[in-house]
């Protein structure tokens, strides 16, 4: 199980939470990706994709909040690129108050162009008088893909709580499908064979399902050291592992090879 040692590709990941609808815990925004993706075909994942060369234009710094260098806030725009994507959900502001939903939807049609061609989003944020809130979005996790695989990503996983108002509707291409759901209903779906999760989709659920609410989670995001996770392939005498370090605080250091995607 050799590749080519090919530089993994900078994406964003986006965790957008929510308090449950049912009062116990927090619900997470899912999507469900298309049958015929190349990479997690048909799994659940959090919203997110590569970053594009637009998303590193200086000119974001004139509509966007918060001081960052140019990579950590192209990492930031990509996430709420992403975000609008494949949910319609603005992580932005219009004179310093959030989009309502009736704003959000006027932009759906600008959707699928956004998608083809990146440089677009700015031209939508500065049309239409807006400004990326990135403050909002706090580190949560990163990994990066095995050496192995022949698509790797150097992923960043950020976490914040979903606009209160907007809604989210799913974008018919990339993602067929989308839920908001408490963490350890998802899992349970896993368990049951219902859900195919990815290796580091599971595992940030767990995480997530900790939390007592939406501002706890964010806190402890806030609050927490963000480890880098390139997992390692070790031959055990019963088969392939995958190695994860202890002060990753997933709680897990192996999984077996045949569990990363399911």
């Amino acid at each position: 199980m050799t590749a080519p040692n090919t530089a993994p590709k900078p994406a964003s990941t986006v965790v957008l939470v929510r308090d449950a609808l049912s009062g116990e815990g927090v619900e997470v925004l899912m999507v469900r990706r298309s049958a015929g993706m190349a990479f997690g075909a048909s799994a659940w994942v959090f919203p997110g994709g590569k970053v594009a060369e637009a998303d590193a234009d200086p000119a974001w710094d004139d509509h966007s909040d918060g001081s960052y260098d140019h990579y950590d806030r192209s990492l930031r725009i990509a996430a709420a690129r992403e975000v609008f994507e494949e949910s319609g959900l603005l992580l932005a502001t219009r004179d310093g108050a959030e989009l309502a939903a009736e704003a959000c939807t006027a932009f759906d049609a600008e959707r699928g162009a956004v998608e083809a061609q990146p440089k677009l989003f700015i031209n939508l944020v500065r049309t239409a008088g807006l400004r990326l809130t990135l403050d909002r979005l706090a580190p949560f996790a990163h990994w990066i893909t095995p050496t192995f695989e022949p698509r790797r990503f150097d992923t960043h996983f950020f976490l914040v709580r979903a606009p209160s108002v907007q809604v989210a509707k799913h974008d018919g291409r990339e993602a067929v499908d989308h839920e908001w759901v408490r963490p350890a209903d998802l899992l349970e779906r896993r368990v049951r064979g219902e859900a195919k999760l990815m290796f580091p989709t599971r595992l940030n659920l767990e995480v997530l399902a900790r939390a007592a609410n939406s501002a706890e989670a964010e806190e402890s995001a806030r609050a927490r050291t963000v480890v880098t996770v390139e997992p390692l392939v070790v031959e055990r005498p019963d088969g392939k592992v995958l190695l994860i370090p202890a002060e990753a605080g997933y709680g897990i250091t192996e999984e077996r090879l045949g569990n990363v995607l399911g």
